[in-house]
């Protein structure tokens, strides 16, 4: 028998039919069972976690088999709670799998603390500039008698004294001690 007979006979017919009906059962088989394993037409929404503690959120993601992962805290945003979530993803509302890990945003308890530079003795003008390129606030000007006209004397805090090197939070509001120049209020210029 030669190989061109071989073709047309139904031996080869029936081999071919056998390989393809065994070829279609193992991919119907196979995709039966990744549909399975991967747990296709099963997903979980993702919870809105932002403004939840680190136990709250815990509680959360433990009731619908998820997990996570703290992966930063940004810098404090006074209308988020301290230690809550700021940001996550997935973001809330899309559909992930069972067990997935969710990342995390911490807000941290307080602003970031800053060193207070030594600006005494500098014009008002330079020192405000200085102190808000760290992140401090400006609050009421206080005039003592002096020499210096806007020369800064001193700075506080609830009218408490604070010195160059002190590390405050940021965001604090500094009160400036200046010199009046010696006016006398009675002079006209």
């Amino acid at each position: 028998m030669n190989l061109l007979q071989y073709l047309k006979s139904k031996e080869f017919l029936r081999t071919i039919i056998l390989v393809i009906a065994i070829s279609l059962l193992l991919l119907f088989g196979l995709f039966k069972w990744l549909s399975y394993h991967t747990k296709h037409d099963e997903s979980i929404t993702v919870p809105n976690l932002e403004k939840l503690s680190l136990a709250e959120t815990e509680e959360v993601l433990k009731a619908n088999k998820l997990e996570f992962v703290v992966i930063d805290s940004a810098s404090f945003n006074p209308k988020f709670p301290p230690k809550s979530v700021i940001e996550q993803n997935p973001l809330p509302g899309d559909f992930v799998k069972e067990n997935r890990k969710i990342y995390l945003t911490l807000n941290p308890s307080d602003y970031r603390k800053v060193t207070i530079p030594n600006v005494l003795d500098q014009t008002k003008r330079q020192v405000v500039i200085q102190l808000k390129s760290l992140g401090l606030r400006i609050g009421k000007e206080r005039y003592i008698k002096d020499l210096g006209r806007d020369v800064v004397r001193g700075m506080e805090i609830n009218k408490k004294s604070i010195k160059p090197g002190d590390r405050l939070p940021k965001n604090t509001v500094i009160d400036l001690v200046l010199g009046d120049g010696l006016i006398n209020k009675d002079t006209i210029y």
